[in-house]
């Protein structure tokens, strides 16, 4: 097999082909983590130094600054005749040397991740065109660069195909876990051993024991909340289930909250958690509440996308500003279930607010909740901590097969470029 070191200045030169006519409107940039060349949008045609230089399609391009970042690629036909500044070089390939070739060299095991060590400059690091020229590759005949090119496709369609059925399985995941929690909202995930036992029962319970911490002066007296009409109920439930207000049933502890500043914050000696919309985002020297308690979202895009939880458990004693409800119940074991429910529910018509979506008290208030007694509420929560583990290590098997398939398809790839061995064809 003829493979030869060569430098890369002698297989490419330098494009200095000046623009007569500068255009705004043909500019290219280059993606960071090799995701390509594209055209420039208007707003950002300033890049370093002000002159433009024509690119023509088949040459090979990076960005001085964020080579080892993954900026490189090749000039697409698209895009031939486009400009670039000094600080996006672009560069002719001798005919010994396919282009693509030396693109996959740079991509392969990441290789470009490597450059960081030859970046030089103080306020921002450079790869400059003089350092690239520098280093060595191995490069084989034209005909082998051709085979490996034809098999390197083969593999990453090959690959692409899996990780599309590997991010498939994922979604299959994601919706068989909102099935269960739908199921389980609906009184469908168990099947109840005491019927005679009602959720009307548990909410008379509990409305007997919030006026007990009103009347001894632990509650703030609340604002009664309207009876449930039939056209606002969402979904059937078990006829011994009860459908209520969440402020029926609910102990709102939002009074106790404190917003801190992050630059206050850097102050502080960092031993509590110190609660954000959507969870820890900080440590703090002091704490607003002390036990075991239900947060809630108030405001955020979370509301809308739930790309994160909306509702979660907080204990011990912690921090919690203006951006989360509090919220305590009878029973610990209400707080998980509803932690579920809050997860699982549409709670789109209770949220305020277009460009910041909001979660109010009153709203929240408002909310429909479905309720179990507490021996289904313990059933259907031990059932779901069953099932959610479930999908969990089904989604961390997923993932470890997506990193082994990446790193696979990376190791194949550097083997063969490195000249260590041939993909047949």
């Amino acid at each position: 097999m003829s493979w030869k070191k060569v430098k890369l200045g002698s297989i490419l030169t330098e494009s200095k082909v000046a623009s007569e006519f500068p255009d705004t409107n043909k500019r290219i940039k280059v993606r960071l983590k090799v995701l390509g060349v594209e055209k420039r949008g208007i707003e950002n045609e300033v890049e370093g130094a002000t002159k433009q230089f024509v690119r023509k399609a088949g040459q090979f391009i990076y960005g001085k600054q964020n080579f080892h970042k993954g900026a490189f690629g090749i000039v697409p036909k698209e895009l031939d005749g486009f400009e670039s500044s000094s600080d996006l070089p672009a560069f002719d390939v001798d005919k010994s040397c396919l282009p693509e070739f030396l693109f996959y060299f740079f991509k392969q095991g990441n290789y470009y991740l490597e450059l960081s060590k030859i970046a030089s400059g103080v306020a921002t690091q450079r790869i400059n065109t003089s350092q690239l020229f520098d280093l060595e590759i191995p490069l084989p005949e034209i005909e082998i660069q051709k085979t490996l090119l034809k098999n390197i496709k083969i593999l990453e369609n090959n690959g692409g195909e899996i990780s599309s059925e590997l991010i498939h399985q994922l979604e299959l995941i994601k919706q068989l876990r909102q099935a269960f929690l739908r199921e389980a909202m609906q009184g469908k995930l168990v099947k109840s051993t005491n019927t005679k036992e009602t959720g009307q029962q548990l909410l008379t319970k509990i409305k007997a024991e919030k006026a007990q911490l009103i009347a001894e002066k632990k509650l703030k007296k609340e604002k009664e909340l309207s009876p449930i009409i039939e056209d606002e109920i969402p979904f059937d439930i078990p006829e011994h289930w009860a459908w209520c207000r969440f402020g029926e049933m609910s102990i709102n502890c939002d009074g106790a909250r404190k917003p801190i500043s992050q630059t206050e914050r850097q102050h502080k000696d960092k031993i509590y958690n110190y609660y954000g919309a959507s969870g820890i985002i900080d440590k703090i020297d002091g704490f607003t509440h002390h036990g075991k308690f239900l947060l809630i979202g108030e405001d955020g895009a979370n509301l809308i996308a739930k790309s994160t939880p909306i509702a979660f458990i907080a204990e011990g004693k912690f921090w919690v500003n203006n951006h989360a409800h509090v919220l305590d119940f009878i029973d610990d074991i209400t707080k998980i279930f509803m932690t579920y429910c809050l997860n699982t529910i549409d709670i789109k018509p209770f949220i305020s607010g277009g460009f910041q979506p909001k979660l109010n008290q009153a709203n929240l208030n408002l909310m429909q909740i479905p309720l179990p007694p507490l021996h289904e509420q313990e059933q259907i929560v031990a059932k779901l901590e069953d099932l959610m583990a479930f999908c969990e290590d089904l989604e961390l098997s997923i993932k470890e097969s997506q990193g082994y398939n990446e790193m696979l398809l990376q190791q194949v790839l550097r083997e063969a470029l490195q000249g260590n061995t041939v993909i047949n064809e």
